[in-house]
């Protein structure tokens, strides 16, 4: 006979999760509006739609924060990274129109931090509220033998509406409009794994180690959160008659802005029109980077791309600077088969 084996023998530690749970409580009910119809703990959250749309079509998405989460891992800081995943995730449907209605949070790691992940709920909550999202539910798991000791996984889910009439999907879209830039913050989320390489392999720096041609610490240019743009952009879209939105995430200008492009335009982009951070050179020169690499991979400083008619375009980046914004006339559409171009 064997001693009595526990859940917590093989990795699991149930307890753990459960004060993880009761310290993200006050977090996750400081985001509901009376549209909740369940508590925390519920096995499904419940929305009320309402009856504010003429015809509402739900947009939905769902991402990750990439390997952004060793960083913070690595720094022990974690209430960035949850608003990091809020922030990426409000953006990507922002781009078709959409308010966002409610958000669910997935966190996972080979053994459970109650408090890292209290943080993380801690920062996805504070973004949740400064976009009027409802944090509405997630999950945290404990799975030993996945995940790396000392480290975890995040991804979120969300859900937003958009008026049928109001949705923003390219077709408006023709030669001759112009394409407005939103500034990032940095990297965002997007391009860690290049980063890494480059920055703690290559250069052999460290998260704590001050870096002069940025300005800061390594780990804080690296946690910098990923910009949301829903004030700014949900103000302009009741005063400007958007053609399209491009979030510039994966892929960078290359995959991201074909996507809202009709089949017969392409897009130029000038590289000189807007001021990347120094991070983004810095990776570069020390990494040996080509500049299509870079464009590939990196927001370069673009977190954003805003198209419309080319006589709205001045007037549109001046409200949006109004509006907390710094944002450059960045580019053109033409004709041409949905292909970017970066001068």
């Amino acid at each position: 006979m064997v001693d009595e084996i526990t859940y917590r023998d093989a990795g699991v530690d149930i307890d753990a999760g459960n004060e993880a749970v009761h310290r993200m409580k006050d977090y996750v009910r400081s985001t509901y509006t009376d549209s909740v119809l369940t508590d925390v703990g519920s096995f499904g959250g419940m929305f009320g739609l309402g009856k504010d749309y003429e015809e509402p079509v739900l947009v939905s998405s769902i991402d990750g924060v990439g390997t952004k989460v060793m960083v913070a891992a690595a720094m022990g800081r974690h209430s960035t990274i949850g608003r990091d995943i809020v922030n990426h995730c409000v953006n990507d449907i922002l781009v078709q129109g959409a308010r966002p209605l409610f958000f669910l949070d997935y966190f996972a790691a080979s053994r459970l931090d109650p408090v890292a992940a209290a943080e993380v709920v801690r920062g996805a909550s504070e973004a949740c509220k400064e976009a009027g999202c409802v944090l509405i539910g997630g999950e945290t798991a404990e799975m030993p033998g996945v995940y790396v000791e000392g480290q975890y996984d995040l991804a979120g889910c969300i859900v937003g509406v958009v008026d049928r009439n109001k949705i923003i999907d390219g077709t408006k879209v023709m030669a001759g409009d112009l394409a407005v830039g939103l500034a990032s913050s940095g990297l965002h989320t997007n391009g860690y794994s290049l980063a890494r390489k480059v920055l703690l392999d290559v250069a052999g720096l460290q998260m704590d180690q001050y870096v002069p041609e940025i300005g800061k610490s390594l780990g804080d240019e690296l946690l910098e959160p990923h910009r949301c743009y829903y004030p700014a952009i949900s103000t302009a879209m009741q005063e400007f008659d958007i053609h399209a939105i491009a979030h510039i995430t994966g892929g960078a200008f290359y995959d991201n802005l074909p996507r809202v492009l009709p089949e017969d335009c392409q897009i130029t982009l000038e590289r000189r029109s807007w001021v990347s951070p120094p991070i983004f050179q810095f990776i570069q020169e020390t990494g040996g980077i080509t500049d299509f690499e870079m464009h590939r991979t990196f927001n370069m400083g673009i977190g954003l791309v805003v198209i419309v008619a080319r006589h709205r375009a001045v007037e549109l980046a001046a409200r949006l600077e109004e509006l907390g914004e710094r944002a450059w006339i960045i580019g053109e559409v033409r004709k041409g088969g949905r292909e970017v171009a970066v001068l």
